[in-house]
């Protein structure tokens, strides 16, 4: 279908730019942004699937990884007593 349109300056700039980064035409650029606006968006295209390396923490066996932020949470706790404490206290 065509049709006229008259576009404010802020949306034209929009559809200018968006058609330089996604390098397509005015007219697909017009329409993605419509339809997006409209809630119809096309399907994404298929993607690999995201796949991440498991690592070695280099924690000694034993080590729970769990028990350090309790261990951190103590340490906390005590250096906060320690400053609540009055001068003759210590």
């Amino acid at each position: 279908m065509r049709t006229t349109v008259t576009l404010d300056k802020d949306v034209e700039r929009l559809l200018r730019e968006a058609m330089h980064r996604t390098r397509t035409s005015f007219k697909q650029t017009l329409n993605a942004a419509v339809r997006a606006g409209l809630g119809r968006r096309p399907a994404p295209a298929a993607r690999r699937p995201l796949v991440l390396k498991a690592r070695p923490l280099g924690l000694r066996a034993g080590l729970d990884p769990a028990g350090l932020n309790q261990l951190a949470d103590d340490l906390e706790i005590s250096a906060w007593q320690q400053k609540q404490r009055r001068p003759e206290d210590r």
